[in-house]
């Protein structure tokens, strides 16, 4: 029975999951199946990750990515909440607006790399930038969709006690589709992570982790900075995703019950 509960927590599973991968990769290659010299042995990577956390020229990267990390996500939550509401209330701006939406959303935003180096002489500017764009459409979607499941009884029940588009929109729409945005920001979040680290990679600047997989790319033991830093940059959005589901659930535990009910 202890041994099924265990086995039954995801933390212990995950953590078994990382164990017995790092178990396989120090095996093939100690043994000789791949070469050192083509993928480093895990505990080399791992030793290297541990000297990365007490590096302070890595963790003021680190620190750069997160802070352009951050703005980008708050940007995105100003800007595309409040569109997201106007339009999800707004059918017609809607209908007008959807096709630009669908023609611009699958535009990968690595992809404006070159327009936005035009377009910016400050890297910090264009890397935000493009964080933003690339996080705001998972949020803008999710208000859309929230406002769409709106339960119109409720509305219609308030506007029969008087009550005017505002006071339905704030007693109403917003307590509905604040799951939803909740949910879109989490989405955007490890999106804005992404983009940060690959403008940084592929566009240079002065500091990230970005920069900091430039700088080492000619080391002679580059391939084990790459894939130590590459470490991090996962254990970095793995940690924010979890605070953000952590906030998820403590917030909106009504309608995670009410999920579980349906």
């Amino acid at each position: 029975m202890i041994g099924r509960r265990l086995l039954d927590s995801k933390p212990l599973c995950g953590a078994l999951g990382a164990a017995g991968l790092f178990c396989v990769l120090e095996a093939t290659g100690r043994t000789g199946l791949i070469s050192p010299i083509v993928f480093p042995l895990a505990s080399t990577v791992l030793g290297r990750a541990a000297e990365l956390a007490t590096d302070a020229d890595f963790l003021l990267d680190v620190v750069s990515t997160l802070g352009a990390w951050a703005l980008g996500l708050l940007l995105t939550v100003m800007i595309a909440v409040p569109a997201g509401f106007v339009l999800g209330t707004l059918p017609r701006a809607e209908t007008a607006l959807r096709p630009v939406l669908e023609f611009l959303r699958p535009i990968p935003s690595l992809a404006l790399i070159p327009l936005a180096l035009a377009l910016f002489s400050d890297r910090f500017d264009m890397k935000i930038t493009l964080i933003v764009y690339a996080a705001t459409w998972p949020v803008l979607m999710n208000t859309l969709y929230g406002l769409k499941d709106v339960d119109p009884l409720a509305k219609e029940t308030l506007r029969s006690f008087g009550f005017g588009p505002l006071s339905v929109l704030w007693r109403v729409s917003l307590p509905s589709t604040a799951p939803f945005v909740a949910t879109g920001v989490r989405l955007a979040s490890a999106i804005a992570l992404i983009v940060a680290i690959s403008v940084e990679l592929l566009a240079g600047g002065s500091d990230g982790i970005g920069v900091f997989l430039i700088e080492v790319g000619g080391s002679p033991d580059a391939m084990v900075y790459i894939i130590a830093t590459a470490i991090w940059a996962g254990v970095i959005g793995l940690v924010t995703d979890s605070l953000f589901v952590l906030a998820e659930r403590r917030i909106f535990r009504w309608h995670t019950a009410r999920t579980e009910v349906v």
